[in-house]
């Protein structure tokens, strides 16, 4: 039976599993303290929205957004930063369900939108979010000026 729900401090020692699966995937170092001590944080400090799927007990996917403003609408928007569904059970529409929550959170927080990115090699990413809805917005440039100071993990 899966069920989809806001994750709880509960849940941080599974999440960081599949959150550091999420940042392997993006060519990042493995490193399952520090996505445990990443995601803690986030949950205290209410500076994210984080919400899982689970199946049976196990966590299986999860959706992390991050409030922003549009000072032009003079409204919050909801970032949808993290979207992750592990290997073995994607296809069963947890993916869609994960964006839903996204969704009904920004109703909830009478948001004007959910803003992503994803890379133009994702071809399911750029499947997947048409099919819910979003628009792709290409009318504009994205820029990105990088802290070379921090040490990249």
């Amino acid at each position: 039976m899966k069920n989809t729900r806001k994750a709880t401090f509960e849940d941080v020692n599974q999440l960081a599993e599949l959150f550091d699966e999420y940042r392997v995937f993006y060519h990042k170092e493995s490193d399952i303290p520090a996505a445990e001590n990443f995601l803690r944080e986030r949950i205290k400090s209410k500076d994210s929205e984080i919400f899982v799927v689970e199946e049976d007990g196990k966590l299986t996917g999860f959706v992390q957004l991050y409030p922003i403003f549009s000072s032009t609408r003079m409204q919050r928007y909801w970032l949808l930063n993290d979207l992750y569904v592990n290997d073995n059970y994607r296809g069963k529409g947890y993916s869609k369900e994960l964006i839903e929550e996204a969704k009904e959170l920004c109703r909830s927080s009478n948001a004007c939108g959910v803003l992503l990115e994803t890379g133009k090699s994702n071809d399911v990413g750029n499947q997947l979010y048409p099919a819910c809805g979003f628009e792709l917005y290409d009318s504009v440039n994205f820029y990105e000026w990088t802290n070379r100071e921090i040490e990249q993990k």
